[in-house]
């Protein structure tokens, strides 16, 4: 998902250890991979920037790469995959406009098929973010893909600007850390205020010094043509892709580019792409306060009643943030961010159960601040990793919107009505995320219309609190007829693959076999 601003995650974590069960009835057929021209996509004028035609034809020192597969090094922060993975990297145009130019690398992972004589092909991945790292997430994930993984090879890939693929980075963390104690991301004064839009302004001047000549070219289209090649380089006549949160935007615009070349595909956790920036902030608002009543009802509790007892607490802890037993002290925009991420997974909600439990009875902010660390990809020593910069630098290379404080204000009393939890902390983020960002953005809204292209599975989950349910039918509409194929889920949290033993098989079923479901499947 592009999910909105603050609000976001690379989402595979929580499913990984799923099992995969469950048996499919009533299919059509899809046809068995074919083979296809490799081609760089029609054109479009939002292919690479402001102007661009589609990308040129690439040169044979890319297209014919054959990329040397080694053993795994642990990623910065995480641990060694195994002897089963194998990573490589393939070089792709700095500029698409200019094929024959400078190149960056994008690194790749994978685990081959278990049952050779019955290899599809390759399947992609992209699991959300934006800046979720591939590379690193899919071997973490992979159990619960076992069952795909007999007959397609596994492959992760970071897109450009993330981790191992020349990573956008911004601050230091320390200056990260400092940014979450002082700055408030729901400024009362003048003087918060102009902290708030000056510290998103320093992320970008940040970016810019230390990542310039890429920033202008990691947004979505030029990810999505890097996965075209990725595609010709494995030797795969079409592209069998599994993308979910923000991935779904991803496939979306491959599928918009790359029609002819699109093979089995399923978009999971889906992102509207008729939403702008403040469309996204009020999709969220609307979703994640639609979880936290959901989970208030678990509970026992009105919703009501609950949603306007949380409410108060993050008033006190704005005026007198809550003392930590690691020195630090969780503040209200920490303690907000605590509260967002456990809805993520109703598997989850025992753990804000405490949290909100220990605040309320204790006064102390462990829980809370526990949880926004691992949300923030802070760990115990106080170091960060990058998806936060990646993301927020391919979100404001794509997004044409630069809401100003003025027009950000005006949004608090219908944000604040939707949810006086999360809305005016996403309507204030509205203005923050892309502030004085050094790079124009692409679009107000993705083009995802996939004329020729195959059925692709879109997937959209009733209680989804970051890409809101809502978003999948438009998705699918906006794929066009007979290409959206519309599977509803209902149930609880973000993504569905792995939680529902329907949409598993239906999913496993589709990419295994060919078997397209019925458009209007619905999962409970």
């Amino acid at each position: 998902m592009r999910e909105h601003g603050r609000i976001r995650r690379a989402v595979a974590l929580a499913g990984a250890a799923l099992l995969v069960t469950g048996v499919l009835a009533g299919c059509d057929s899809a046809a068995e991979p074919e083979a296809s021209d490799p081609t760089t996509g029609r054109p479009t004028p939002s292919a690479t920037g402001k102007g661009a035609q589609g990308s040129p034809g690439l040169p044979a020192a890319l297209t014919s790469q054959h990329p040397d597969w080694k053993r795994c090094k642990a990623p910065e922060g995480g641990t060694d995959p195994g002897s089963d993975w194998k990573c490589a990297t393939v070089d792709v145009p700095l500029d698409y406009a200019k094929p024959s130019g400078g190149t960056i690398g994008i690194a790749l992972i994978r685990k081959e098929a278990r049952d050779g004589d019955k290899r599809l092909g390759s399947m992609l991945f992209n699991f959300g973010g934006p800046g979720g790292s591939g590379v690193d997430i899919l071997p973490r994930a992979a159990p619960s893909y076992e069952k795909l993984n007999s007959r397609y090879d596994l492959v992760g890939f970071d897109p450009r600007g993330v981790a191992g693929s020349s990573g956008v980075r911004c601050r230091t963390d320390r200056e990260q850390d400092t940014t979450n104690r002082t700055v408030d991301m729901t400024p009362d004064t003048p003087a918060e205020e102009a902290a708030f839009v000056n510290d998103g302004a320093a992320f970008g001047a940040g970016c810019e010094r230390r990542s310039a000549a890429l920033l202008p070219h990691v947004g979505t289209s030029n990810a999505a043509r890097d996965m075209d090649l990725i595609r010709q380089v494995l030797g795969d006549a079409k592209l069998s892709y599994f993308g979910i949160s923000y991935g779904t935007e991803l496939g979306a615009t491959y599928a918009h580019l790359f029609p002819a070349n699109v093979g089995r595909t399923v978009l999971d956790a889906v992102v509207d792409p008729t939403a702008d920036g403040v469309g996204h902030a009020r999709n969220q608002t609307k979703g994640f306060q639609r979880a936290l009543e959901n989970y208030l009802k678990s509970r026992g509790q009105a919703p009501e009643a609950g949603t306007q007892r949380i409410a108060r607490l993050l008033q006190r802890i704005d005026g007198s943030p809550l003392p930590t037993d690691s020195g630090r002290r969780l503040n209200e925009s920490l303690a907000i961010i605590g509260i967002v991420t456990p809805l993520y997974s109703e598997s989850s909600w025992p753990s804000l159960t405490a949290a909100l439990d220990e605040a309320e009875t204790k006064g102390t902010g462990n829980g809370l601040l526990d949880l926004a660390d691992a949300y923030n990809g802070r760990d115990e020593n106080g170091r960060y990793d990058t998806q936060s910069h990646s993301q927020r630098a391919i979100s404001c290379a794509d997004t044409t919107s630069r809401p100003t404080v003025d027009e950000a204000r005006a949004l608090l009393p219908e944000f604040r009505k939707l949810s006086p939890v999360f809305g005016p902390f996403l309507a204030w983020d509205t203005a923050g995320w892309c502030a004085q960002w050094p790079v124009d953005g692409e679009h107000d809204t993705p083009e995802a219309s996939a004329p020729g292209a195959g059925p692709i599975l879109v997937i959209g989950t009733t209680g989804d609190p970051a890409t809101p349910y809502e978003g999948a039918q438009k998705m699918a509409d906006e794929l066009g007829e007979g290409v959206g194929i519309m599977i509803t889920n209902k149930g609880e949290g973000h993504g569905a693959y792995g939680e529902s033993t329907c949409v598993t098989s239906t999913v496993d079923d589709y990419f295994l076999d060919g078997e397209v479901p019925a458009d209007g499947k619905v999962c409970s």
